[in-house]
């Protein structure tokens, strides 16, 4: 009886696990040219951290007046390298002026700069002043204004190892039904300040995962361009950053638009603390696990 029995239950597992395997779609296979793409794309984002992520050194906001700057313990604005009084930040209203200490050498566009008008991150031509390997720019986030402060000989940003992923799966590679927008729709999206910024919406796309629809609010981009997206799903509680990943998509072709999420990659704010960086407004909180593309390592997270 009990050699009947399991020559009986036998079969019937091997059907239940073939049922679930059917289930589940077949993953498609890896082209080469595909992957050697997303290799150059990575590649692409690891030196775009180096260059404007990693090598960051600080950030402080300003008060109204004079905010004097330099390594001295006592400064208003302690950098952390480089003359110990450099200078004062002087702020009226939402400018800024820049008046260096006598015998403290910058430059501004490779010209030699004494006291200037610092022109924020929010115009077309933002002023950087280059203090030795320092180069430091006024950004304006809000009401809030400040100095965002670089390092160009980072010791993090040599020491980068890069980021890790899932592996790469085209299930995860999905062609979205494109939703242009009327033009007047706005999305409050939130920051990791707190504050919350209306930003236009060219549209919406709509896409399925296992037979269920969902949908993603485009933030600011561009149907001729590029889309850009900030989203995040159920990995955020485990494996990817809580904030929310972002997204960028080729352009708009026929009414539809290919959602890559093996190119879901972290916020700057992933890898330094001087960053202000946006999160997934409420829009873009979709209630499906996505393991697909950058993942993040909560134990070696910045502080």
């Amino acid at each position: 009886m009990r050699r009947a029995g399991i020559w009986v239950m036998v079969p019937a597992l091997l059907l239940a696990g073939l049922a679930r395997a059917a289930d589940k779609p077949a993953q498609p296979s890896i082209d080469p040219t595909y992957r050697q793409s997303f290799e150059k794309w990575k590649t692409e984002l690891v030196a775009d951290r180096k260059q404007n992520w990693l090598s960051l050194a600080g950030l402080y906001w300003l008060q109204p007046g004079e905010n004097n700057f330099g390594t001295d313990p006592s400064s208003a604005i302690v950098f952390p390298k480089g003359p110990s009084h450099a200078g004062v930040l002087e702020v009226q209203g939402k400018d800024v002026a820049l008046k260096l200490a006598a015998g403290v050498q910058a430059t501004v566009d490779a010209k030699p700069v004494t006291a200037l008008k610092l022109d924020p991150d929010t115009s077309t031509h933002p002023t950087v002043v280059e203090l030795g390997s320092l180069r430091f720019k006024v950004i304006v986030r809000g009401d809030r204004i400040g100095i965002r402060l670089k390092d160009i000989d980072s010791e993090a940003a040599k020491g980068y190892q890069g980021p890790i992923f899932f592996p790469l799966d085209l299930s995860y590679r999905v062609i979205a039904t494109w939703l242009p927008a009327d033009g007047k729709k706005m999305v409050d999206v939130p920051n990791v300040l707190g504050d919350v910024t209306p930003t236009p919406v060219a549209g919406t796309a709509v896409f399925k995962f296992n037979g269920q629809e969902y949908r993603l609010t485009d933030l600011g981009g561009d149907p001729a361009k590029g889309l850009f997206f900030v989203f995040n799903d159920m990995t955020s509680k485990t494996d990817t950053y809580p904030g929310g990943r972002f997204l960028d998509t080729d352009p708009v072709a026929n009414g539809t638009v290919v959602l890559d999420f093996n190119r879901a990659y972290n916020p700057p704010c992933s890898v330094t603390p001087y960053a202000t960086c946006p999160l997934a407004p409420k829009d873009n909180r979709l209630a499906v696990a996505i393991p697909a593309g950058e993942k993040y390592d909560r134990e070696h997270e910045h502080h």
